[in-house]
């Protein structure tokens, strides 16, 4: 991703001990898939613009049109995109309502008017509802933050097809009930974010 920082979420030994413990159907998978890498962006508001773009598309449409972004409009900035015309932001690839969302919330920023670097010193619920006051944020978005910016241990997000399905094909189950889900989830906790990583890439298995 070029001119973009990026590095790996951080977990290891213990987080991935502990969760071959709660589930050894997981801890199977965890050995057979080995050390997995998920590219994660510190930076805030990069991190908050990569999950607008990937709001309901696949991972490569959504990669697709984050390259764009780059080589066409530059730095991803909130002073930048505040200054990018919503048919430029649109031109890259994605919908209009996107296109809006994604100027309207870099001005709201460069005024000031939102915080992003006071989310770091909140709990996971509240930093979903701060960003949920934002045009376009919804939970799914907030918890792909909380992940793949803020790195927090304990996220697996309902609203993640991806997360779905790679969970329903680890216990082989045709379909998945929010209290199944939830039950899972809870078995995967304090490290449900490490149980997510894995999801992901077994639901591409």
């Amino acid at each position: 991703m070029p001119g973009v920082l990026t590095k790996y979420f951080e977990y290891g030994q213990k987080e991935i001990d502990y969760l071959k413990s709660v589930d050894p159907v997981l801890g199977e998978a965890m050995l057979r898939l080995g050390k997995i890498e998920r590219v994660i962006m510190p930076e805030l508001f990069t991190a908050l613009m990569n999950a607008i773009v990937g709001q309901l598309i696949s991972a490569k449409a959504a990669r697709t049109i984050w390259e764009r972004m780059q080589e066409r409009l530059g730095e991803i900035t909130p002073a930048n995109l505040a200054a990018q015309s919503v048919e430029d932001i649109q031109g890259c690839g994605m919908t209009m309502k996107k296109a809006v969302c994604i100027k309207t919330i870099a001005q709201t920023i460069t005024l000031g008017d939102f915080q992003l670097e006071e989310l770091k010193q909140l709990p996971d619920a509240e930093v979903i509802k701060r960003l949920m006051t934002l045009k376009g944020v919804g939970k799914w978005t907030a918890e792909m933050l909380l992940i793949h910016a803020l790195e927090r241990p304990d996220i697996v997000s309902w609203g993640d097809i991806a997360v779905r399905r790679g969970m329903m094909k680890l216990y082989g189950l045709d379909s998945i009930t929010k209290e199944q889900f939830d039950g899972y989830s809870r078995q995967y906790s304090p490290y449900g974010s490490i149980a997510s990583i894995y999801l992901w890439d077994l639901s591409f298995d």
